[in-house]
This record gives C-alpha cells, sequence and structure tokens, in this order.
C-alpha cells in the first residue's frame, strides 16, 4: 500500500557529501515521524536522524553536526545531509516511515530498499 523509494547514495572519499532521498507514495493520509537508519556489515542496525511531523529533529552524536535530516510533507520526501563524511559511515542507509494509510488510517512503519553509502580514505 505504501512505497519508499531511496536514492543518493553512492561512493565519495573522505570529508565529501552525499545527499540521500526518500520518496512514500501509495495509499497515504498521513506521515507521521521519518527517520534514516544505517547498517554496516556486522553490525546491528542504528539510528542516525529523526524528524517529527512537526519537524522536531534528533541525531545519533556520531553525525551531529555533519548531517542535517529534513522532510517535504508536499512531496512526501525525506532528505538526508551529508557532510564531511568519514570512513566509519560507510553502510547501507534505510529510510523509515510512519505512514497512516488513507483506507483505514491504521499507522504503520515502512522501511525502504536500502541504498549503499562507501566512504574511501
Amino acid at each position: 500500500q505504501v512505497q519508499l523509494v531511496e536514492s543518493g547514495g553512492g561512493s565519495v572519499q573522505a570529508g565529501g557529501s552525499l545527499r540521500l532521498s526518500c520518496v512514500a507514495s501509495g495509499s497515504i493520509f498521513s506521515i507521521n515521524h521519518m527517520g534514516w537508519y544505517r547498517q554496516a556489515p556486522g553490525k546491528q542496525r542504528e539510528l542516525v536522524a529523526r524528524i517529527s511531523s512537526g519537524g522536531s529533529t534528533n541525531y545519533a552524536d556520531s553525525v551531529k553536526g555533519r548531517f542535517t535530516i529534513s522532510r517535504d510533507n508536499v512531496k512526501n520526501t525525506l532528505y538526508l545531509q551529508m557532510n564531511s563524511l568519514k570512513p566509519e559511515d560507510t553502510a547501507v542507509y534505510f529510510c523509515n516511515v510512519a505512514v497512516a494509510i488513507a483506507t483505514t488510517l491504521a499507522s504503520y512503519d515502512y522501511w525502504g530498499q536500502g541504498t549503499q553509502v562507501t566512504v574511501s580514505s
């Protein structure tokens, strides 16, 4: 009923920048919180940044001051601007969106397919 399509991943050198996008489409009544998570090889998935429906944000300590999360509520799109990238930022990045679906107004969490970010030293 709801699809998330991520884009913007790639390979960069340390110190570089990337911007991730996640577009939600389908039977959407409203979108509540949205967030980015990442999972490096051999590690658990971890929260990178999260943004509420009202625009409040929180970040993992490891990315504070370097990453910025934002959303466009008209376009149902989530962004993650990543600056000053480090090799330890290398991971698959997933978007996570809490959606109230139009048919029942029930809220569900949806995950994107993931996009690879690789930072070389």
